[in-house]
């Protein structure tokens, strides 16, 4: 059950963050669900992928590739999901961030100890 109210919290954060980020578009909150599982997906298949194959640059840039990496996923999800646009790879650098973010405090504020 708290799998699927993530899931539903992630897509809200991802329907608003499209009506305030420029370059971001999501058609329907129902796009924002299959976006949320999609890149769910993606970060669980190829996320450590693309992080063991970096890992000397993710040295050299003391760790500030990884958000190279994140804006890479998300255009990725926005070249899969027919419903989610981003224009390019700021946009979804930018997008990553703010999610990230909001996430965080999201799931500080809802945590149950």
């Amino acid at each position: 059950m708290k799998i699927l109210i993530n899931l539903l919290v992630t897509a809200l954060i991802v329907f608003l963050l499209s009506n305030f980020l420029p370059g971001v578009s999501v058609d329907g909150f129902g796009s924002s669900i299959i976006v949320v599982i999609v890149l769910a997906v993606l970060n669980f298949l190829v996320k450590p992928i693309l992080q063991i194959i970096s890992i000397p640059i993710t040295i050299l840039t003391l760790g500030l590739f990884l958000f190279v990496i994140n804006a890479l996923i998300i255009l990725l999800c926005s070249k899969m999901v027919g419903g989610f646009h981003v224009d390019g790879f700021w946009s979804a650098l930018l997008f990553s961030l703010v999610l990230s973010i909001v996430q965080s405090i999201v799931g500080s504020l809802t945590a149950n100890d």
